[in-house]
């Protein structure tokens, strides 16, 4: 049987491995086979969407090392699968995130004044402080809530995804999971379940070759992640996802598919995690430094600076004023942040019933009213 092309999702009768969409060629001009062809402008903003990631990423890895914050999972180095991704799912969509798509809710609208509270968890964290760091949500964005527990986000789409279908909803759901989370038990019922009521759903793997200490080649047996989908029923595709253009290509064909009735896709999104795991966790002891120092070759951000170049579309004017920008933004959220007072203690008590019963109602009272602890905890 003929090979599918590159520009098609594989369908679960297609043989091999299949090819990896790329559209960037290195010296920065799109392959026109490939290209989706977006405006200068649109390519502008999610290069400066990618930037703007990477900046506040660093900025809150300086802040726990500080001991400002708890905690933070960054995306470093993965900026173009997931604003890439992001960029090609509609409006009316829903995102439902693992946890290094942070980049993905600003895109959607977030506020980054929001994002920086959820860092603090202080009275403004759109999560109320009830969670740890990044661990986010927004509803007016169509972003579901980061959940640590590996893989429970799979499901929640595609059920999602079926309920929009019984409606009538012209909605698709998008899951993000690492590869590591294929190995899960919710990653088969996910699979299942949405090859066979061919659910509107986008299953994005972000395969960063590392989950935690774990390489990927431990992870599974299989030719590719991809490959998985055949047994299930799912059509599959693999693209690079340091190419935020191929990850945009991929993605927006797999909206399209979904949107028209024809059921959920599996995009693979080859990348690579720069940084540790989270600042809880030390690379070094695991992987070598020349490995990590090669994918550094590869940086998502250069690799699409250097094609708006080719547009005409950048400068290295233009990379100051968004970098300055970015990092004066950030600098007065982050002030704002330290300054705000912790969640009011009766916000532990909301949003589970919309009309609190009474022994809950006396639970709240005595905890407002209880004595208090002298120091900060």
């Amino acid at each position: 049987m003929e090979t599918p092309h590159v520009n098609h999702a594989r369908s679960p009768r297609s043989p091999g491995d299949g090819e990896v969409l790329t559209v960037i060629r290195p010296d920065g001009t799109a392959d026109p086979a490939t290209d989706p062809a977006l405006p200068t402008e649109r390519v502008r903003s999610l290069y400066e969407a990618m930037v703007r990631t990477r900046i506040v990423d660093e900025q809150l890895v300086r802040l726990q090392r500080q001991g400002r914050i708890g905690f933070h999972i960054g995306s470093l180095g993965e900026e173009a699968c997931i604003l890439g991704s992001a960029a090609a799912f509609r409006e009316q969509d829903w995102l439902f995130p693992c946890y290094r798509e942070f980049g993905a809710l600003l895109w959607r609208g977030m506020p980054l004044q929001r994002y920086v509270d959820n860092m603090f968890g202080n009275a403004n964290d759109p999560a109320k402080g009830r969670q740890m760091p990044d661990h986010y949500t927004g509803r007016a964005f169509h972003f579901g809530s980061v959940s640590s527990p590996i893989g429970t986000q799979m499901t929640q789409a595609v059920g999602f995804a079926w309920a929009a279908k019984l409606r009538g909803d012209d909605v698709v759901a998008g899951a993000y999971f690492g590869e590591g989370a294929t190995s899960s038990s919710d990653f088969h019922t996910a699979m299942n379940f949405a090859g066979v009521f061919k659910t509107p759903a986008v299953m994005l793997c972000r395969n960063n070759r590392w989950a935690i200490s774990v390489p990927a080649e431990r992870q599974t047996a299989s030719t590719s992640f991809a490959v998985k989908g055949i047994a299930y029923g799912v059509p599959a595709m693999r693209c690079d996802g340091n190419d935020a253009l191929a990850t945009f290509a991929a993605v927006r064909q797999a909206v399209e598919r979904a949107a028209a009735g024809d059921g959920s896709t599996l995009v693979e999104m080859l990348t690579y995690r720069i940084s540790g795991h989270s600042t809880s966790d030390d690379p070094r002891a695991y992987r070598a430094e020349d490995e990590v120092e090669r994918w550094r070759q590869t940086d998502p951000l250069l690799r699409l600076r250097r094609h708006l170049e080719v547009l005409g579309g950048w400068s290295d004017a233009d990379q100051e004023r968004l970098q300055k920008r970015t990092e004066a933004e950030l600098r007065a959220c982050i002030e704002t942040a330290e300054k705000t007072p912790p969640p009011r203690l009766e916000t532990m008590f909301e949003d589970v019933f919309a009309h609190p019963p009474w022994n809950l109602v006396e639970q709240c009272e005595q905890v407002i009213d209880g004595p208090r602890p002298k120091a900060h905890h």
